[in-house]
């Protein structure tokens, strides 16, 4: 399954090379959003936030009410999912909040499954040169997305993994990794950073695994 993504940044839909060179930008989001009507998911993150440098809240409300969004971006405490979720989010994504400089941070998990519900949750595993990346990948933590998964496996829904040595490059997303994570967990998988043609989300959709796709939709070059 393709799930379209929507990253916000300065009040406008942005798209980053790797996370921190801005590429493209519109602000026509209407466009966009009926452009995307039709998906069973959108993926909504707001930039901003989770470089702790503001937020993008009264536009994630809008698109909220008008598309079903799975949602992160700064999310700290089990308060910031449920705000996002009473303000119409179908599910919520926690990443950095997840870590700390022990590894993964399991009573904080426990207690988001506790408060928000494993249904409502997903656990994002976004990955710089091998390692767990954090703080908007800005920084990164010594755990492997195969050792992050496997201890986050009983608090979520759905796994989010980015490739970010890919991520809006445009060069394909490295599918052997997709089997590896397939393999180390049953819940959802979605993996993002990269995808450049359809023929890649047909061939992660037959391992089991749901994509996001970014670059490929705005420039063009994969319909949406």
């Amino acid at each position: 399954m393709l799930i379209p993504s929507i990253d916000l940044m300065g009040g406008k839909i942005v798209q980053l090379v790797q996370g921190n060179t801005l590429k493209l930008s519109f602000d026509d989001f209407d466009y966009w959003i009926e452009r995307f009507s039709a998906y069973p998911m959108v993926q909504l993150i707001d930039l901003d936030a989770a470089l702790r440098q503001g937020n993008n809240r009264s536009l994630v409300e809008m698109i909220c009410r008008r598309l079903p969004c799975q949602v992160g971006g700064g999310l700290k405490t089990p308060v910031d999912g449920r705000t996002l979720l009473d303000a119409g989010a179908k599910r919520v994504i926690y990443g950095s909040s997840l870590f700390g400089a022990d590894g993964v941070n399991k009573p904080f998990a426990a207690s988001l499954k506790k408060e928000l519900g494993e249904d409502s949750l997903c656990f994002s595993v976004d990955t710089k040169n091998g390692r767990v990346a954090v703080k908007g990948w800005t920084d990164s933590v010594n755990l492997t997305p195969e050792e992050a998964i496997t201890w986050l496996e009983d608090y979520c829904s759905a796994f989010l993994y980015t490739h970010i040595d890919t991520e809006g490059t445009m060069q394909g997303f490295p599918i052997d990794v997709a089997a590896i994570l397939r393999s180390t967990t049953a819940r959802q998988l979605i993996v993002a950073g990269g995808i450049k043609e359809r023929a890649e989300i047909d061939a992660l959709d037959a391992m089991g695994v749901d994509a996001v796709a970014g670059m490929a939709v705005y420039s063009g070059a994969m319909p949406a």
